[in-house]
């Protein structure tokens, strides 16, 4: 893919092979992110273990402790008092059958999280196929198929994330706007980093974190020190 001149500039400014220290791969990411809108900044890890193997997976997720600058539509699958807590707790659109038809008849997806009560998930399973791909389909490890519906309402909103390993062993997590500066940018990378180091599985030999870098939405990406 050609990259743009205001990108090929700003990658001047990166030692490509150097892994810098956070607080200085954090200036060159806001210093080399240029676009004229409030770009997300994500972190990159590539990771020592297998994803073909499933004792090697890494999932899991995180509550960002200065939130993702985004905000995020909650659909919540429930019926009775889930479904009048459910709205309640604040998610943007709450129902059972009728929002299943919605989705399934019209293909609708306009919504960032779906959570779901248990007894509902039969109901789910007939639109897996088409949340699957998006990755909305609820799942108990990432907390959206659970009873208390106000909690996961008020994580997902606080700034929960969830990271997961993808088939190139690498984990990409958004960790906040370009707006909220270093220090608040920084403390959320922090947190994740945290919570994937924690959650290496017992099956990872060798090397568990290969390499970690940052970038903003258009911005090229910058190694980082980890210790």
């Amino acid at each position: 893919m050609k990259k743009g001149k205001r990108y090929l500039e700003a990658a001047k400014l990166i030692e490509k092979n150097k892994a810098y220290e956070v607080e200085e791969a954090m200036d060159l990411v806001l210093k080399t992110g240029t676009a004229k809108f409030d770009e997300t900044v994500e972190l990159h890890m590539r990771l020592g273990v297998d994803p073909k193997h499933a004792d090697q997976q890494v999932r899991g997720v995180v509550v960002l402790p200065n939130g993702t600058g985004k905000s995020v539509r909650v659909l919540v699958i429930a019926k009775g008092a889930k479904a009048d807590e459910a709205a309640a707790a604040g998610a943007e659109y709450v129902g059972a059958e009728d929002m299943i038809a919605k989705i399934q008849n019209e293909g609708w997806c306009d919504f960032d999280v779906c959570v779901a009560t248990p007894d509902m998930m039969g109901l789910v399973g007939r639109i897996a196929r088409i949340l699957g791909p998006k990755g909305l389909m609820p799942n108990p490890k990432s907390g959206t198929v659970t009873m208390d519906v106000t909690k996961a309402i008020k994580e997902i909103k606080a700034g929960k994330v969830e990271y997961r390993l993808d088939k190139t062993a690498i984990i990409h997590v958004p960790v906040g706007k370009k707006s909220f500066g270093a220090q608040k940018l920084i403390e959320n990378m922090n947190v994740v980093v945290e919570a994937i180091q924690k959650a290496k599985p017992a099956a990872a030999k060798g090397t568990y974190i290969k390499s970690v870098s940052i970038a903003s939405t258009m911005g090229p990406g910058v190694k980082v020190n980890i210790k």
